[in-house]
């Protein structure tokens, strides 16, 4: 009975070698390292989202992620033709849609995995209506800018300010959104509105979240 071996080979200009394990496992090594990982960002939904009551695509609403306002979604790549993205949280996959969240601009992998173990930002309906209430305006210009942030760290100004009027300072919690009124002081400081409250806050704790 005739037995027939099979062999990989390496044909080089000058020669041609079976292939040895080391070769197959630096062939292995270069072809991982030229796999495209898709970028990774964190997104937190402006508004509920139940694919099976709003999909505008009725026959893949089942494909769609499901989620809640202040929810936080992991994305991965850009989003499709259509407006939707590919996302993930709390289990679950699937495609959500572009106009319903907005991007937590935050490039630290440490901070990444920190919010994402935390699945929520502490988002309320004013937040959701995208304006903070500024009928209390006091002595905030009109005309003021308004930006919407959201804190990176606990703060505590009786135990982290720098400054002896820690007083007249806001003290918040790591995923509060702050709405920052006006523009950076020459300390680094920002006036802030949170939930009514408002105050002085380090504009280093701070990241700018994306409006609608």
């Amino acid at each position: 009975m005739e037995t027939r071996l099979e062999l990989d080979v390496l044909i080089y200009p000058d020669e041609v070698r079976v292939v040895t394990p080391e070769d197959l496992r630096e062939w292995e090594l270069e072809t991982a390292s030229q796999v495209s990982i898709p970028t990774v960002r964190l997104f937190v939904a402006l508004y509920p989202y139940n694919p099976a009551a709003m999909s505008p695509n009725p026959d893949t609403a089942a494909e769609e992620l499901p989620f809640v306002p202040g929810q936080i979604i992991k994305v991965f790549g850009d989003k499709d033709p259509d407006g939707f993205y590919h996302g993930e949280s709390g289990g679950l996959s699937g495609y959500v849609p572009s106009n319903m969240v907005a991007e937590i601009p935050v490039d630290d992998e440490y901070l990444k995995h920190v919010l994402m173990q935390q699945g929520f930002l502490p988002v309320d309906h004013a937040d959701m209506s995208l304006t903070p209430d500024l009928s209390n305006t006091g002595s905030v210009h009109e005309d003021v800018i308004v930006q919407r942030m959201v804190a990176l760290f606990d703060y505590d100004p009786w135990e982290n300010s720098p400054n002896m009027d820690s007083e007249a300072e806001l003290g918040f919690r790591s995923g509060d959104i702050i709405y920052v009124l006006g523009d950076m002081d020459e300390d680094g400081f920002y006036y802030g509105d949170l939930h009514g409250r408002r105050g002085l806050v380090p504009s280093n704790f701070l990241q700018p979240l994306p409006w609608k």
